[in-house]
């Protein structure tokens, strides 16, 4: 039986830093106080991008070359590119085609971008290894999440504008007879919130007549601890499904959307500290990368090692939650 394994991992993000101290002072100037904000976030430092030349479609092709040159392979090597994105540089061609002639990838390298917001590229990774075990002609795949945030967030609104960061993941998927790899995914769907974050705000058809008063994220109020109860039932279900426990998980690699999401599902399951991946608080929220940025994290820091269990939970706008499960 033929296993999906994790080849590679690498990031990319641009070498502007923004601390907590610019919001603190930018917001106190509107005569808003952010601080206890900040820290429920677990925000202290975010990468952003400044040059102009520079965007989400040059930051995934910079994480796809680091990768490509980690796992000692080039673009003729990869037979998937997905470029998982929600600010994409172009509708159409797809950002994966650039990324595709950045790379040299073959003729026969099927490209495509994906979108499912912040959950992006855990959806990426996981309807790529089911793919990939269906295929018999496809035994490599190249999976980037890449996102803009800072070009469409909103000075008004400190949920975007102080709390995201830029920055992209980009992971090589290989077949294997190794009994390692991709091993069970969920999701959980409730369609309440879909008109509470909205870009472009008031839909692409108004904003490209030019009906639209602004280009920037729209956020309303919600309660967002309504996900709390289904993350920790999928979560659960994911692990019972496969004879594990909580205890038996190496690593978890969350969104980093906010600590105090992830402090909560740590006291639910009673997690220890070491086995938390925690980035937020040097990148920022970098939307659909995050987890792999907290994977990356993981690797680099030797507290994922080849064989141990990691699992994944993300959440993308309107809502939908996913749970990933894999040996690395």
């Amino acid at each position: 039986m033929k296993h999906i394994k994790i080849k590679d991992v690498a990031i990319y993000h641009p070498e502007y830093i923004v601390d907590n101290e610019f919001f603190h002072q930018f917001y106190q100037e509107k005569g808003k106080d952010v601080r206890h904000f900040l820290e429920t976030m677990g925000r202290k430092e975010r990468y952003v991008i400044k040059d102009e030349a520079e965007n989400g479609l040059t930051m995934g092709i910079a994480a796809s070359k680091r990768v490509l040159e980690r796992a000692n392979m080039s673009g003729k090597d990869i037979d998937l590119i997905v470029f998982s994105t929600q600010v994409p540089e172009t509708t159409f061609p797809t950002n994966a085609m650039f990324l595709h002639d950045a790379i040299g990838a073959d003729n026969q390298t099927i490209v495509m971008d994906s979108n499912a917001n912040c959950a992006g590229m855990t959806v990426a990774v996981e309807q790529a290894s089911y793919y990939m075990k269906a295929n018999p002609n496809v035994h490599t795949a190249l999976i980037v999440g890449s996102d803009y945030n800072s070009l469409i967030s909103n000075e008004e609104e400190e949920i975007t504008y102080a709390n995201y960061g830029d920055a992209a993941a980009a992971v090589i998927l290989e077949k294997t007879d190794e009994d390692t790899g991709f091993i069970d995914a969920i999701y959980f769907t409730d369609s309440v919130n879909r008109d509470k974050i909205l870009f472009p705000p008031e839909g692409l058809s108004k904003a490209v007549r030019g009906d639209s008063e602004n280009m920037l994220i729209k956020w309303l109020p919600f309660d967002g601890s309504i996900a709390l109860p289904p993350t920790y039932e999928i979560i659960e279900t994911l692990l019972t499904r496969n004879q594990l426990t909580a205890k038996d998980i190496k690593a978890y690699c969350f969104s980093q959307f906010a600590l105090g999401n992830i402090l909560k599902i740590q006291e639910h399951f009673q997690l220890e500290d070491k086995q938390i991946i925690y980035v937020g608080d040097k990148f920022g929220y970098t939307g659909t990368s995050s987890p792999f940025i907290a994977l990356h994290e993981g690797i680099a820091s030797g507290r994922i090692q080849r064989g141990d269990h990691v699992l994944f939970w993300t959440i993308g706008a309107g809502y939908q939650l996913v749970a990933m499960l894999l040996k690395y």
